[in-house]
């Protein structure tokens, strides 16, 4: 493989779960500038640490923001995601009353939606080749 893995052990699991999160503003509002996004990584950060998960990179841009977060088996996603996106939304309304003007409408920060997609380890192909030259006993 080459590269280094960020295994992580518990007490009956050794994992490397990462997921590639991208949560998009209501409306595709252009509506963070770097001191907003500056305060959502801390916020993430936070919530992720009350899941006993790590924001590995975090970035944005005036309408999305992306997340890498390395999560235990324990944590569904979805729940993680439905809390990182509820408590900034609701942190950053109430620190940037000037948000206000792009989300009067709908009273949230956040598109309903988002991505969620899991990131590292071998590529599928080389996995499912790897399963189907496993030696079955006759």
């Amino acid at each position: 493989m080459g590269q280094k893995m960020d295994v992580r052990t518990g007490r009956h699991v050794v994992h490397a779960l990462h997921a590639h999160l991208v949560f998009v503003t209501k409306f595709r509002h252009a509506v963070f500038t770097n001191a907003h996004l500056t305060r959502l990584e801390a916020i993430f950060r936070d919530v992720c640490a009350d899941f006993e998960c790590e924001l590995a990179e975090f970035n944005g841009e005036a309408n999305h923001v992306h997340l890498l977060v390395n999560f235990p088996p324990k944590v569904a996603v979805s729940h993680l995601v439905n809390s990182l996106k509820g408590v900034s939304s609701r942190y950053m309304r109430r620190e940037f009353p000037e948000l206000e003007q792009h989300y009067w409408r709908a009273k949230r920060l956040w598109s309903g939606s988002y991505f969620a997609g899991s990131v590292g380890g071998a590529p599928i192909s080389v996995l499912k080749q790897y399963i189907e030259n496993q030696t079955r006993p006759t």
